[in-house]
């Protein structure tokens, strides 16, 4: 219980800290030592925890209580004070009707709940735990040279990098207390926090669209706390639990309206159709802001619980709706990346997509659905956050985060490249592990409901399209390029590697990865397992063998290789890059992708997708209440 508690609250000791640092090289070492910290800790406790079993922690939690209660409290009267100042007040509404239920659920009905558990770890714990504390240092450390360079770029922007790493390390230890919580209350509590953190690091720079982009996140993610606390209210008024492993255990007839409450707040949490704007609108957020929300904390918060509570959806129309509302997402938001040529918008409605895919198999809830979805959660969160990265160094170092911009980045850049390609490939390319969870996922679909399967399909097609296009414009080789890879920070550079050598570490490891953490919580959960046979896993080696080869090969081109013209029949000029017209006029030469934004622009299908999202969600709620 040590390490949990040391997880959860050091970095809110390092957050103090930061904040009260002036002296910025001071504070940067703070932040390389504490993130070192983080990590060495979680990779103790990922030690200590795969000798034992599911264990629960029992907590002397009166005067904790009262902490929470003041705290959410304070942050509640924060929210109804920025919903009056920026004219919102529907948000100063909602938090006020949550600030209502908490403190009546405090005052009049906590003491006839008994909660014995307050704390808890198991394997989906520990998978969680690990990526925030790896992930998410690896992402402070990296925002120490990124600042750094993004004041040197946006001198207009007011310097407040010590409000910036303070609630960096305050996320962080909001997402180890959700993933340690039994205690509902707490896990509510943490969450509340992740909603307020993600509204401050949207807004950081202040201009008049980030402030909006907040709003829109608080707003809706405010929405989500509301049924959050509706369904604490119900489940301590009419269950007499607020224990998670209670609440999982119970008859699902009792708690099927609680659980699809807090599914809502899961879907509204995880930027699902019609909620995702806000993700989309994280994007104003400098570049470890975009990595953290994206990848591995807030939207994993989201599919953390739906993931949780699937064996209460399980063989349920809220399930089935649930799913639905995942698979649509997947498709649409999956089409539109087609049409994006911003580098970070494609990162966000891929985002977007593949968490549509594990909440679809959430909905599902089989043994064999919920291992898919928690192998979906670490790849893509590898993956993901390792892209953000890059696309971060890339706009700093180009001037622009337009994918047309980094046509032949593998000669400008071949060090970054090589890694954006390990990340790209980590998406979408077999064996890597994202396309294996698919294979999974599309399995667990096709034995419970094949009206699903369309969805995935047709979404992983549009898929395979955006990542290959990308990742062509990487490795097209122009001539007579600067080479500029000399302007990468070290404290950028050395994380970006070490989540390139993570995307490659966890695909080699799935069978170890599945065997020793994901399959014992499914079966601790189901008392079923699932895996790959061995000639399948023996035929994944060697295909991640052959497709390793390919980001060696793109380092070590200039010692073998030389650059000629590029042949066009006979129509090339004496300059290179260029060539004769049909009309006998001379033309530069340049590949441009498709985008097809006629048929896959945002105007067209987003409105579909969350009209019909919608649709779904709120017959979700009405069919809850009927069951």
């Amino acid at each position: 219980m040590a390490i949990l508690l040391f997880l959860t609250l050091f970095p809110l000791g390092v957050a103090a800290l930061t904040a009260l640092t002036s002296n910025q090289k001071l504070r940067n070492w703070l932040v390389k030592i504490s993130a070192g910290i983080i990590a060495t800790a979680t990779i103790v406790l990922t030690v200590f925890v795969l000798r034992f079993e599911m264990t629960y922690y029992e907590v002397s939690f009166e005067i904790i209580n009262k902490i929470i209660l003041c705290l959410e409290l304070l942050m509640g009267g924060y929210v109804i004070y920025i919903g009056i100042k920026h004219k919102k007040y529907i948000i100063s509404l909602l938090m006020a009707i949550q600030a209502s239920i908490l403190c009546f659920i405090d005052f009049k009905l906590i003491h006839s709940v008994e909660i014995k558990h307050n704390l808890f770890i198991d394997k989906f714990s520990l998978i969680m735990a690990i990526l925030v504390g790896i992930i998410g240092s690896l992402i402070c450390l990296y925002a120490v040279g990124y600042m750094d360079d993004y004041h040197h770029h946006h001198k207009e922007i007011k310097d407040k990098r010590k409000k910036f790493f303070a609630i960096l390390f305050i996320f962080l230890s909001a997402m180890f207390g959700i993933v340690f919580s039994n205690n509902l209350m707490w896990l509510y509590f943490f969450w509340e926090i992740t909603t307020l953190c993600s509204f401050l690091l949207i807004g950081y720079t202040g201009t008049e669209e980030s402030r909006n982009n907040a709003d829109r996140a608080l707003l809706i993610n405010v929405l989500g706390g509301l049924a959050f606390a509706v369904a604490l209210l119900y489940l301590a008024g009419n269950v007499g639990t607020l224990e998670l492993n209670r609440v999982i255990l119970s008859d699902k007839v009792s708690v099927l309206i609680p659980v699809v409450l807090i599914c809502f707040a899961g879907l509204t949490k995880s930027a699902q159709m019609p909620f995702s704007s806000w993700l989309l609108g994280a994007m104003v957020a400098p570049t470890p802001t975009s990595a953290l929300l994206h990848s591995s904390t807030m939207v994993k918060a989201g599919v953390y619980i739906i993931i949780r509570l699937s064996p209460i959806l399980n063989d349920t129309a809220v399930g089935f709706l649930i799913a639905l509302v995942g698979g649509f997402t997947f498709l649409t938001a999956s089409l539109i990346a087609i049409a994006q040529n911003d580098a970070k918008k494609v990162l966000a409605y891929s985002t977007i997509a593949n968490l549509g895919l594990i909440v679809t198999c959430g909905g599902i809830g089989t043994y064999e659905s919920v291992w898919a979805a928690v192998l979906l959660i670490i790849f893509h969160a590898v993956a993901k956050s390792l892209l953000f990265l890059c696309v971060g160094t890339v706009e700093h170092t180009l001037g622009s985060r337009n994918i047309e911009v980094m046509h032949g980045l593998i000669k400008k850049m071949p060090k970054l490249a090589a890694m954006m390609i390990v990340g790209i490939a980590g998406m979408f390319l077999a064996p890597f592990g994202m396309l294996i969870s698919k294979w999974a996922a599309l399995k667990a679909i096709v034995d419970t409901n094949p009206i699903l399967v369309m969805f995935i399909a047709f979404g992983s097609a549009a898929t395979l399209f955006f990542w290959t296009k990308w990742m062509g414009k990487l490795i097209a080789i122009p001539q007579n390029e600067e080479h500029m890879e000399s302007h990468i920070k070290k404290s950028e550079a050395y994380p970006m590697a070490l989540l390139s050598v993570a995307t490659i570490l966890v695909c080699l490891m799935f069978p170890i990865i599945s065997s020793i953490i994901v399959n014992p919580y499914v079966i601790e959960v189901f008392g079923h397992g699932a895996s790959m046979d061995r000639g399948n896993v023996i035929i994944m080696m060697i295909m991640m063998g052959l497709v390793l080869l390919l980001p060696i090969r793109l380092l070590t081109y200039k010692k073998q290789m030389k650059e000629v013209s590029i042949y066009l029949g006979g129509a090339n000029t004496d300059e290179p890059k260029r060539f004769y017209g049909s009309m006998g006029s001379v033309r530069k030469i340049y590949i441009e992708n498709y985008y097809m934004s006629k048929y896959f622009g945002e105007a067209r299908l987003f409105y579909i997708g969350s009209l019909i999202c919608a649709s779904a969600t709120l017959l979700m709620l009405v069919m809850a209440f009927l069951y």
